[in-house]
């Protein structure tokens, strides 16, 4: 599994925490930035990883802001793109079984490293169930292709 990383400077610090988290269980990454805690502007990193999941360069993306809402917003925005805010356990495991969601949004304000490394590796390791879900899955897809949704 390939993962790409992306963070304001909000979530610097937690990224940087998740990245370690992810070398411990040797899953290969590359991080996109932002690469200190001087304020950017979240689109701009959302973008960077976004778009390299849609296209199928990556597997999976994590994306941190303050809230995380910002970055999801963006993330989806991309074809194929289904990015989950989770800001529980709960949510990161349904995210993956139903929704087959291959980036996960994470909020700095609301949670610490530690909860954050938990919902990372129930996402990591929780597998889509397929079924019904993956008619529901094909129905997004096919709205974004009658939308026109061109971000690739």
């Amino acid at each position: 599994m390939k993962v790409i990383l992306a963070s304001d400077h909000r979530g610097y610090q937690l990224k940087d925490s998740l990245k370690k988290f992810l070398e411990e269980k040797k899953i290969e990454f590359l991080d996109v930035g932002t690469f200190s805690a001087d304020s950017v502007d979240y689109p701009d990193f959302a973008m960077l990883a976004a778009e390299k999941v849609s296209r199928g360069d990556y597997d999976r993306g994590i994306l941190i802001c303050g809230s995380g809402i910002g970055m999801c917003i963006v993330a989806n925005k991309f074809t194929g793109v289904r990015a989950a805010l989770c800001h529980d356990v709960f949510t990161a495991e349904m995210s993956r079984k139903h929704n087959d969601s291959n980036m996960l949004v994470l909020g700095a304000d609301v949670m610490n490293e530690e909860l954050a490394r938990k919902i990372l590796l129930v996402w990591l390791e929780t597998r889509f169930d397929g079924g019904r879900h993956l008619r529901r899955i094909q129905k997004i897809s096919e709205i974004e292709s009658r939308l026109g949704k061109h971000c690739q």
